[in-house]
């Protein structure tokens, strides 16, 4: 998918930091061309991040985020500047907002610092320029003006220009020939949406279609009647990880078998150490603390996934029973100590840049992390048969 079909989650982040009445806002609107943003004299206008999907060539494809000011005040405004600097994890390209007519502050000082450790490519923009300019000694800077609109497509050139370590990855197409057929496995159950597939589904779909693959999909139901009509065996199946079980009895073992969420863990996640996580799985206690992690939010099921099948496939692979938490959309856990495990979902509504940031997190505390896929996977004594694939690949190189 490319363009404006592009969901959010593949997208290049460009979030706008900085200090209240930087005119960040202002800048926001002038660099999308749109009134995103409310625009005001009055301090902290800006609350929670706000959010625009564009095209910025030669980058493509881009989200720029607008977020609150890292200076507000009282109980609310630190909740503002927590939520602010929370976009850090799915931050590609920040830009960091500053008054033209002043000498850097520290904090502002303090969050370039933070840019460099985290190794986020970025830009500093001294704003106002029209007032006055006062340099910001020994780093590049651009001078706009979003008042009269100078220096705007200078910051865009820049932006556009900047080397993002961002390679041509793909979710399936590259462990397939033109010519191939896929079978896709699609359970159409309880938690499955209405009248539609899900977005992993839709982006292995067209995948497959660049590609010049013949697709077959059928439900988990229909898997032996489906291969048997087939004149050759599919050169690959794909099954939502739900049903994996079953679907592996179906399909004959010398036909690759994996998952939607297993592959996403190879896209936007590490699937090195997501596999290394599951061996957790086998030393869960009775009390031990498991974060369920999920990319979106979604109107929960009766049989939901993350907050019911998940749990309950745990406590009946361990013969424990674990404590779960749950979070969902653009919230984690900035302090993972007190879980033993985070079992988190396959992540296409979020970026790479985010996926790999919430895994970072976890590791740097030592808490092994898994995704729904690999998990799944282990519980059903499968992992090996569901990776074998990638190895496969990966020596034909």
């Amino acid at each position: 998918m490319t363009g404006k079909e592009q969901v959010s989650g593949n997208r290049l982040q460009i979030t706008f930091f900085g200090m209240r009445n930087a005119g960040k806002s202002s800048l926001v609107n002038a660099v999308t061309g749109q009134e995103l943003s409310i625009v005001s004299d009055v301090k902290g206008t800006t609350t929670d991040a706000v959010r625009k999907a564009m095209e910025l060539l030669p980058l493509g494809a881009v989200v720029i985020t607008d977020t609150a000011g890292l200076d507000d005040e009282g109980d609310l405004g630190k909740e503002r500047v927590r939520k602010a600097k929370q976009e850090l994890i799915r931050t590609d390209i920040a830009v960091l907002v500053t008054d033209a007519t002043r000498e850097p502050l520290e904090e502002e000082k303090a969050l370039l610092n933070e840019f460099k450790d985290r190794k986020i490519p970025y830009i500093i923009v001294r704003n106002k320029a029209d007032l006055g300019t006062i340099p910001w000694e020994s780093e590049e800077t651009v001078f706009t003006s979003a008042k009269n609109g100078t220096g705007i497509e200078e910051l865009k050139e820049k932006l556009g220009k900047l080397k993002i370590d961002k390679k041509d990855k793909k979710v399936v197409a590259d462990l397939i020939k033109k010519g191939d057929t896929v079978l896709l496995v699609i359970p159409i159950d309880e938690s499955a949406p209405k009248d539609r597939i899900i977005l992993p589904q839709q982006i292995v779909i067209r995948e497959l279609l660049e590609k010049g693959v013949s697709i077959l999909c059928c439900r988990d139901t229909e898997v032996v009647e489906t291969i048997e009509k087939l004149k050759d065996m599919p050169n690959l199946v794909i099954t939502d990880s739900q049903v994996f079980g079953q679907v592996e009895k179906n399909v004959p073992e010398d036909v690759p078998l994996t998952s939607f969420s297993i592959l996403f863990a190879r896209y936007k996640g590490e699937l090195e150490s997501l596999t290394k996580g599951a061996e957790k799985l086998k030393s869960l206690k009775t009390g031990d603390k498991v974060l369920i992690a999920e990319g979106c939010t979604h109107h929960r099921q009766c049989n939901d996934i993350g907050t019911v099948k998940m749990p309950n496939w745990i406590k009946e692979y361990t013969g424990e029973t674990p404590e779960f938490a749950f979070v969902s959309g653009r919230e984690f856990p900035e302090n993972l100590k007190d879980f033993a495990l985070v079992v988190h979902c396959g992540g296409c509504m979020i970026t790479e840049t985010e996926m790999k940031n919430r895994i970072k997190i976890a590791e740097e505390e030592n808490i092994p992390v898994v995704n729904y896929g690999i998990a799944i996977a282990t519980m059903k004594g499968i992992l090996d048969r569901s990776t074998e694939i990638f190895k496969s690949n990966e020596e034909e190189k």
